[in-house]
């Protein structure tokens, strides 16, 4: 399993509000783990946390990754991350033999994406 990714985190400047962004965007759950501010992500198909940004943004510095969040209805994607306070930032893009994919704001202004993949390229 070497150079295999096994862990995400996305970092938070107010951890609740991700907690409660991620939970009504994408139905993911939470369970409080290790250090105040921290907890473990479930449901996302990855380990993965939610975390205390350890330093704050500046501006609109570029990302240094990009996290995308498979979806099986990119349309209905959209309608839950607008409900749940997010903001698109790219319109839905189709990739042709990948998918459909958009970029959005999340609550914390972390810049992610959400792609509904074709059958076959999973």
């Amino acid at each position: 399993m070497a150079n295999h990714i096994r862990f995400f985190a996305i970092t938070a400047d107010d951890t609740d509000r991700a907690r409660a962004f991620y939970g009504a965007a994408f139905g993911w759950t939470f369970e409080d783990w290790g250090p105040p501010g921290f907890c473990l992500v479930q449901g996302a198909g990855l380990a993965g946390a939610i975390q205390e940004r350890h330093e704050p943004l500046a501006g609109d510095h570029p990302r240094s990754f990009e996290l995308t969040v498979g979806v099986e209805d990119i349309d209905a994607a959209i309608a839950a991350i607008t409900a749940a306070g997010g903001t698109i930032v790219m319109p839905k893009t189709r990739l042709p033999t990948v998918g459909t994919l958009i970029h959005f704001l999340d609550s914390e202004g972390n810049r992610m994406g959400a792609m509904q993949y074709e059958e076959d390229s999973e």
